[in-house]
C-alpha cells in the first residue's frame, strides 16, 4: 500500500452489534473508531422538543405522534423519562419484533459515515456466522446491512465477525489462529488459517443472556444489571452481593457453553486443519470487558478436551473495536 494511501484512506470498517455500532476508519494518526448505541427510546412529539434537539443535536427523528431517540442519546432519555431502550436487534440479528430497527439503524451508520464522499468508496461490514444450535436465516440481515451502506452510496463488501478479529488481532501469525467475538446478542467464533476462514460459527448466548438470566435470579430489572457488570462487576471469587452473585454463576455458565460449542464444533468438523504449530486464541467484544474473564475462560479451556492446540489465549487490544478494525483491514485489502 503507498504510504500516502497509509495515512489516510477513505475506505471504511464498520461492525452492526446487538449493543454497538462501530465504524473504523484510517487516519494520518492510525485507525480511528467511533461508536453509537444501536438503541433508540420513544417519548411524546412536541415542536418546541423537537425544535430544542435540533439546536442541541440531538439524534431523533419524528415517527406520528413520537420522537424517535437514537444512538447514545436513548439511554440518557431512558433514564430521565424511567423507560427501558430499545434494541433494533436481538441475539445478533434484526429483532423482527421491531419494525422500526432498520430504520434506527440506518440513521446510526448515517451519524457515523455519512454518505460517500466517491463514487466507489469501499465499506465493509461485518456479519455474524450460521447459529450453530438453531435455523435462523441470516438472509434478511445480511441484506438490511447491505442496502443499509449502499443506499449511501458505498460499494459494500462483508466480513464475518470472527475472522474479523484475526484480522485486526492476529497479523504476527499471519492471520492464522482463532478469532471470538462475545458481544451482546451473540458469540462469533471462527478458526481462520493464513487469511481464510476455515470453521466459523455463532451461539446466541452472551452478554445479553448473561443480564437478563442474573437479573431474573436477582430479582432485578436487565438494566440495571447490566449498569452494574458494566461499572463495578469483577470475578473475585467472593461475590459481595445477590447481582454479583448472580452475575458470576451466569457468566460462567456462558464461558462453559462457549468453550463447549467451541469444543464439539472443531471436534466434528471435516474441515479442521492439520496445524504444524499451535494457534492463538483472541478474545472480543463487551462481554469480555469483565475484569477476571480471560481467566475465568482459560479455567474452562483447560478443563475442556479442547482439540485445537493452542499458543496462547490473549484479549484483544481493544475488545470494543476489534471487529470493526477487522473489518476495515478488510476494506484495506481490497
Amino acid at each position: 500500500m503507498p504510504d500516502s494511501e497509509k495515512k489516510s484512506d477513505s475506505r471504511f470498517g464498520l461492525d452492526v452489534g446487538t449493543s454497538r455500532i462501530v465504524l473504523a476508519r484510517q487516519t494520518e494518526k492510525g485507525i480511528d473508531c467511533r461508536a453509537h448505541l444501536n438503541a433508540f427510546v420513544r417519548i411524546p412529539f412536541s415542536r418546541m422538543t423537537e425544535s430544542v434537539f435540533k439546536k442541541e443535536n440531538i439524534p431523533c427523528s419524528v415517527d406520528g405522534d413520537e420522537i424517535v431517540i437514537y444512538g447514545n442519546d436513548a439511554e440518557k432519555f431512558a433514564n430521565i423519562f424511567h423507560v427501558e431502550t430499545r434494541r433494533p436487534m436481538s441475539r445478533g440479528l434484526l429483532n423482527p419484533d421491531e419494525p422500526a430497527g432498520p430504520a434506527v439503524i440506518r440513521e446510526i451508520v448515517g451519524i457515523l459515515a455519512g454518505r460517500a464522499a466517491k463514487p466507489g468508496q469501499r465499506l465493509c461490514a461485518s456479519l455474524p456466522g450460521r447459529p450453530l444450535d438453531a435455523i435462523e436465516d441470516l438472509k434478511y440481515h445480511q441484506t438490511v446491512v447491505e442496502q443499509t451502506a449502499s443506499d449511501f452510496g458505498f460499494t459494500v463488501t462483508t466480513i464475518n465477525e470472527g475472522l474479523a478479529v484475526i484480522y485486526s488481532e492476529l497479523a504476527d501469525s499471519n492471520y492464522t489462529g482463532i478469532g471470538v467475538s462475545c458481544g451482546g446478542g451473540m458469540c462469533n467464533v471462527c478458526l481462520g488459517y493464513l487469511s481464510v476462514p476455515v470453521i466459523s460459527f455463532s451461539i446466541a448466548q452472551a452478554g445479553d443472556f448473561v443480564d437478563t438470566q442474573a437479573a431474573a435470579a436477582a430479582g432485578e430489572v436487565a438494566t440495571r444489571v447490566r449498569l452494574f457488570k458494566e461499572q463495578d462487576f469483577r470475578f473475585n471469587g467472593t461475590p459481595g452481593n445477590k447481582i454479583e452473585y448472580a452475575l458470576t454463576v451466569y457468566y460462567d455458565e456462558m464461558i462453559r457453553g462457549l468453550v463447549e460449542a467451541m469444543t464439539r464444533a472443531f471436534s466434528e468438523s471435516t474441515a479442521l486443519p492439520k496445524l504444524d504449530r499451535p494457534v492463538p486464541l483472541v478474545l472480543s467484544g463487551g462481554t469480555t470487558l469483565a475484569k477476571g474473564f480471560l481467566g475465568r475462560f482459560e479455567k474452562a479451556l483447560k478443563q475442556s478436551p479442547f482439540p485445537v492446540p493452542l499458543s496462547e489465549v490473549k484479549l484483544a487490544a481493544e475488545p470494543l473495536n476489534a471487529t470493526a478494525r477487522g473489518a476495515l483491514v478488510s476494506a484495506l485489502s481490497e
